[in-house]
């Protein structure tokens, strides 16, 4: 059974001390829930981190990531310093996206299409994306930790947590990886738009994207359902 917990969003002394209390102390509890989880031995401990990036971008995917770190192989020297992608800087995260694909027991991502997003709606997408990524971990983890969502099925062992990704280094981890490959994408398809600067804002709603809209209105990568993308040229004569 998925489980909110709700908490202020502060950062963990220590990350990593988080994840293995939460896996001595969650496990039994998620495997009573679940006549699923009885292959998982109690010393099973793999976390899965999931989070993703680019829920509030007014272009680009929706990308969800899922890290499993296997604490059984413990102390992770390679990610010292994780924290939320949000507090790390663009040179900060590319280096410990490589750490993290060098620690990680496993590191999956999935991507949300603008257009599926303005079909289905964001938080079906930010769900469904969620629930996506676990899936593709095949069930190789002993528990599964969310920033903030309740994926609200009993076989992914799935938990919630708001700020998961400020306590987690599971979660800090794939928050990492969402963020990275969500700017890579971004990067790449920039030149087949260069008029709105995809490769420095990414999809964000910065002043220079918002007068990109209004001199060019919206390109395909755009989510038209989002205010302000489908008729920004309107602002035109507001002034």
């Amino acid at each position: 059974m998925a489980e909110r917990v709700r908490r202020r969003k502060t950062r963990s002394s220590d990350p990593f001390r988080f994840d293995k209390a939460l896996l001595e102390e969650g496990l039994a509890a998620v495997c009573e829930a679940s006549s699923l989880c009885g292959a998982h031995r109690r010393d099973d401990l793999r976390l899965a981190g999931v989070d993703e990036a680019g829920r509030g971008c007014l272009a680009g995917p929706l990308v969800a990531a899922a890290v499993v770190l296997d604490y059984a192989a413990a102390p992770f020297v390679a990610l010292s310093g994780l924290t939320d992608s949000k507090q790390l800087s663009l040179d900060a995260r590319e280096g410990m996206y490589g750490g993290i694909l060098g620690s990680a027991a496993r590191v999956c991502w999935v991507a949300c299409s603008p257009r599926t997003i303005d079909r289905d709606g964001l938080h079906v997408c930010n769900l469904r994306a969620l629930s996506e990524a676990l899936e593709t971990l095949g069930g190789e983890y002993a528990l599964a930790l969310v920033d903030g969502f309740d994926i609200r099925r009993p076989e992914l062992r799935a938990r919630s947590l708001v700020g998961a990704d400020y306590k987690s280094a599971a979660v800090a981890a794939a928050s990492v990886v969402a963020k990275v490959v969500r700017d890579r994408l971004m990067k790449t398809l920039a030149p087949r738009y260069p008029e709105y600067g995809f490769a420095e804002h990414v999809g964000y709603g910065t002043g220079r994207h918002r007068n990109a809209l209004k001199q060019h209105g919206p390109c395909p990568l755009h989510r038209l359902s989002f205010q302000g993308v489908a008729e920004p040229q309107l602002g035109l004569w507001d002034e």
